[in-house]
């Protein structure tokens, strides 16, 4: 139902996007500008790319590769590596067919490569190297269309990554525990992130230094399936998040405050109790299905020293201590990963002869739901008790050139997979990132 909404709403609202325009067209007036040249490994393509931006249409290709290797815990010391290839269009519709405000952008993924946390016997509640998951293979990671419809009102529409708009979040670090859009990495199962993406739509309204949004997206959970899929049949529900924002600047410094929450509508399985109102470890009957899912976030993050300039997406840092702090929360019915704490600093510019270079910490809580846990010593009893993994995570970011990132970094992991028994772990990783 909300596939065929979207498309239909899709043929319906570009039609009218040029008449909707000669009202409150406050946000589109200026004559549109190319963006600026990135720079890139492979250049302009012989002018290619130059002719194309010139346009409207810019492409973007790019490769992250993550290496990985235990120095200490596991069940064995080895190293793996997995990457992930991207594609990307993003065409300006006024520069194109002169559709002021309207954006079209278009997404391909592909990830390959081995994951150290289960070929190592680690264990760890959240990935190592973050860009493994969701199949190793091609996905449409996103196609939409954003349109600003005047008086701060912005729609977007199509098939959306959900993370990259409710609770957004940076991922420089390699760990997953403080990588994106923390939300789906608790409830994977129906919040889908980067490379997937659903049928969806939201709507946000901007008011000075705040903003409201809020969205509705396809639950299917087909679309994990692993192949490259566009339309899918299975929806059994809608995810709903909303989400309130401050972008405030201290001292002429930004700084990004968000708020927010999801209810889905689909059934998942309680994690303790059957149908019959008793732990199903105990009666060995089926898990209770609940309706209902739900959960909060926090997201802070605020640079605290340094310089900052306007670019095109906001203001940014160009050097200078910036902090961040991440709480969320699902609901512990349905979640074994029920809670996440995460919180860390970056520093950009920490050598005075390399400008763009950075420097992260961070450590943070992946906790395991109680009562899931009492679920697995009663389906497996003297099994050992699962409670709360930490993690911390340092890396030094090199840019070697306008167009390579190199970020070596010293992962740390205690209790990993919740459990205490567990030896901690130590990894050493490379997470290098190429623009072509």
């Amino acid at each position: 139902m909300i596939r065929s909404t979207l498309l239909a709403a899709t043929l319906i609202f570009l039609p009218g996007v040029a008449a909707a325009q000669s009202q409150g067209a406050d946000d589109a007036q200026a004559k549109p500008t190319a963006p600026p040249v990135p720079p890139t490994l492979t250049g302009e393509w012989g002018g290619l790319r130059t002719t194309l931006r010139d346009a409207g249409i810019d492409l973007t290709v790019n490769y992250t590769s993550e290496l990985a290797a235990n120095v200490s815990g596991g069940t064995r010391h080895l190293a793996t590596e997995t990457g992930q290839f991207s594609f990307g269009a993003t065409v300006d519709m006024a520069r194109l067919v002169g559709i002021p405000g309207g954006t079209l952008t278009a997404s391909i993924s592909d990830r390959r490569g081995d994951n150290l946390t289960d070929r190592a016997g680690i264990g760890a509640l959240l990935q190592i190297q973050e860009v493994y998951g969701r199949g190793q293979t091609w996905r449409l990671s996103e196609f939409s269309y954003s349109q600003k419809l005047g008086g701060g009102i912005d729609l977007k529409l199509g098939r959306l990554p959900m993370g990259a708009d409710f609770a957004s979040f940076p991922c420089d670090f390699e760990n997953l525990t403080f990588c994106g859009n923390p939300v789906g990495n608790l409830v994977g199962g129906y919040w889908f992130n980067y490379p997937l993406a659903v049928w969806g739509a939201r709507v946000r309204k901007t008011q000075g230094d705040f903003y409201v949004m809020a969205g509705v997206y396809e639950d299917n959970p087909n679309n994990n399936r692993n192949r490259f899929i566009f339309l899918e049949n299975g929806a059994t529900g809608v995810t709903a998040p909303a989400e309130l924002g401050w972008t405030p600047r201290f001292r002429g410094l930004p700084g990004t405050y968000k708020v927010g929450g999801w209810y889905n509508s689909s059934r998942g399985a309680d994690v303790l109790d059957g149908t019959n109102g008793q732990p199903f470890g105990l009666t060995g009957s089926d898990p209770a299905q609940r309706r209902g899912r739900y959960g909060g976030w926090m997201l802070v993050q605020q640079q605290l020293t340094g310089r900052s300039t306007n670019g095109p997406g906001g203001p940014v840092a160009t050097h200078g201590l910036s902090v961040f702090l991440n709480l969320t929360q699902a609901d512990r019915r349905t979640t074994r990963i029920d809670n996440q704490i995460a919180g860390g600093l970056t520093f950009l510019g920490p050598l005075g002869g390399r400008p763009m270079d950075d420097i992260g910490f961070a450590v943070g809580r992946n906790h395991v739901n109680s009562r899931a846990a009492w679920a697995e010593l009663l389906a497996a009893p003297g099994s050992a008790h699962v409670d709360c993994e930490y993690v911390s995570e340092l890396y030094y970011s090199l840019h070697a050139r306008p167009w390579l990132i190199v970020r070596p970094n010293l992962q740390y992991i205690v209790h990993p997979g919740g459990f205490h028994q567990a030896t901690d772990v130590v990894v050493l990783g490379t997470k290098t990132s190429i623009t072509f």
